[in-house]
Order: C-alpha cells, then structure tokens, then sequence
C-alpha cells in the first residue's frame, strides 16, 4: 500500500479533496437543462438543478419511482437488481454459486423495490458511475438533511461514490446524522500522489509501450468534430458491448458538450493521419481525478495495448497534477498491478422523514449488504 493510502485509511482522517468550484456545477447544471436528457445519455431520465449549503454548491438530479427502470446512476433497483444480475456473467465457471447468486439477488428485489429508493433526490450528482465528495462535516450534513427533507418529503435523500479512503471523515458524519451506509461496488484508488509514485513492473511496460507505439498521442486541444463521434463509438465497444448495457449511454454529443464547457478534459491515441483508437475523458475536480470516459477499438490486436496505453495517460495526468485518482470499479487485477488499493464504495441514504415501511426496508437492505455484499464483494472483487 503506498504511503499516501495509509494515511487515508486512518480513521477519521480525510483531506478536502473534492471543490465544486460553482462555475463548473452551473455550466454541467445549464448543460443538462439546455437539451434533452436523452439526447445526451440515452438510456438516462432525470431532472437536474443546483443545491447550495453552507456555502457549498452541488449539482442534484431528481428522480420520481414510475421513472424505473432507468440507468442506474439515478436508479438503485437497477444497480443493485439489474446490474447485480448482469454481474453473474463473472460466474460461469461457478454454476452453483452463479445459481445461489442469482437466487439471493432475486429474494432482495421485492426489499429494494419497497426501499422506493428510485424515488430520490440525488446530492452530488455528476451522472458518472464515480462521483467525488466534497468533504461533510456534521453542521453541514445536518443542514442539507433539513432542507433536503423540507424540500422533498417524499423522496428519499442519496449520495453516491463514499469511500472508506477518500471518505472516511464525511461518512462519519453522515452515519452520525442518520444516514444508512448501503455498499455498492469495489472500486480502486491510486492514491499514492508524490512526483514519483513507485513504478511496479507493469506500469513500466505500459509506459514503454506508449513511448515505442505507432499512434499519434492527443492532447486536449487536438479533438475535432469527427473524434467526438468517432469517441462515441469507442466508448460504445468497450463499457456497453464488452461490459454491459446497463452502463450510462454517453452521446457524441454528451462527449463534446462536456469537453467544449471544460468539465471533462480529452486525451487519445489515432492512427497516423488517421481516426481515434482510443480515448479517455477526465473529469478533475480539486485535488480528485476521476476516469468517467474510456474507450478504445476493442477489434484490434490486445496486443496493441490501448486499454493500457490510455490508463497509464490517466494516471501520469494524477502524477503530474498531485492528484488523488480514483479509478472506479471494474479490472481489478489490472488496477492491483498498476499500484491501486480496493475500498468499499457506499451509497449513503437518509429516509428518516419517509414512511416506516420504506425505513425498514432500507435499514434491512444496509444489513444484508454489510453481512453479505460486503464479503462478496471482496471475495470476487466486483
């Protein structure tokens, strides 16, 4: 474990990683009002607005239950339901815990359902699968809770992408206030932050690659109209035909609004005088860097390497920068090897002001998924 991700597990210890410069929320905000939703993730509905606290700004996206199914970055049924099943993809060579699997995922469906988690108002909301939290201290989650739950009496109130790393300081103030802590996935933080993180032998080899490889290197300012369509479909190789179609269905269009408006930035590889074959969008926000966007052509050689061509130029990015990079879930032996460190990522949920079936169900989910997922969890390393 590197230095830098020690002293983030101590407890109770958390630097204030994460800025929300308002600028930024506004324009992402205004993005997300300016055109239809759809026209920018397909397979997204959500309402989104800006929330202001304690002189901290958000952006806040809005979900009714009839909503469902929706993609599941404003949707927990279908996270933990649907993406839950498509998981058990991992287990076909292990037909009687993938049958045992599927038979648990599908006893807890009737619970999230009753949770009415999909009916919410999502705090912090950047509609990525990875969304860094400003740090929370205790007066400020108190006041949120109180005028989120003034605002919305029916709908439960979520924050996403917690981490026992990043966040240890803000989860303890949110659990303090009456927040359920439900687990959600593992994901993988290259924290180590120093101008010369130690190099382990793979990252050595995917940096000479990208020193001896054929394609041109882009940098932000080199990307055209024909790229950003040309990312699209790259994008659309790897998370939604390698993956799953559950990912968030990010559009050409989505691609070049958000990198023209500066809240992500591009980097890429084409082949000489000719179209992209690899592109990372990166959305940095303070002293956090998170990896919304990869793609690459998934029908050339693997042994080009473009996967780890285009996460070796995120991780110098976090080198050169000092930054703390959350690399998300997903390639976890890849990510091991690569000098990142697993955490527990939460969903935090309050539903203290909503009827007592719904705060039942959700306390039963945060239960099963503390005794259950959890492990699971580790053990798969999903």
């Amino acid at each position: 474990m590197s230095g830098a991700a020690a002293t983030a597990r101590r407890p109770g210890r958390q630097a204030d990683r994460v800025e929300n410069k308002p600028a930024k929320v506004e324009t992402f905000a205004s993005l997300f009002n300016e055109m239809p939703v759809c026209d920018l993730i397909a397979n997204l509905n959500t309402k989104v607005e800006t929330f202001e606290v304690a002189g901290r700004i958000f952006p806040l996206t809005l979900n009714d239950a009839d909503e469902a199914p929706n993609c599941y970055i404003c949707c927990p049924t279908s996270a933990y339901i649907d993406y839950a099943m498509d998981e058990m993809r991992n287990f076909a060579a292990h037909p009687l815990l993938r049958r045992a699997l599927k038979a648990l995922i599908g006893a807890c469906a009737p619970l999230a359902r009753a949770s009415g988690l999909d009916h919410q108002a999502q705090l912090n909301n950047w509609l990525y699968s990875t969304n860094p939290v400003p740090l929370l201290d205790r007066p400020t989650v108190a006041s949120l809770r109180s005028a989120l739950t003034a605002r919305f009496p029916d709908r439960a109130i979520v924050i996403r992408s917690l981490n026992d790393i990043a966040d240890p300081a803000t989860i303890a103030a949110l659990k303090a206030e009456g927040f359920r802590m439900l687990a959600a996935r593992q994901i993988y933080i290259f924290a180590d932050r120093s101008a010369a993180p130690a190099m382990t032998r793979d990252m050595k080899r995917d940096r000479a690659r990208l020193r001896a490889t054929p394609f041109e290197r882009l940098g932000n300012g080199d990307f055209t109209e024909a790229d950003y369509a040309r990312a699209e479909m790259l994008y659309t190789m790897l998370y939604l035909d390698k993956y799953t179609p559950l990912n968030p269905h990010y559009s050409a269009r989505y691609i070049a609004e958000m990198h023209r408006r500066g809240i992500i930035s591009l980097t890429g590889l084409r082949r000489p005088g000719g179209e992209l074959v690899a592109v990372t969008g990166l959305f940095e926000n303070g002293g956090t860097l998170t990896q919304p966007i990869v793609g690459y052509d998934t029908g050339l050689p693997v042994a080009d390497g473009l996967y780890r061509m285009v996460m070796a130029m995120a991780q110098d990015h976090a080198t050169a920068r000092g930054l703390f990079f959350n690399m998300s879930a997903g390639a976890a032996g890849f990510k091991r090897r690569r000098g990142a460190v697993a955490a527990i990522e939460y969903n935090a949920v309050y539903a203290g002001h909503l009827p007592r079936r719904r705060r039942m169900a959700i306390r039963v989910m945060e239960t099963v998924l503390a005794r259950v997922g959890i492990p699971l969890l580790r053990r798969f390393e999903l």
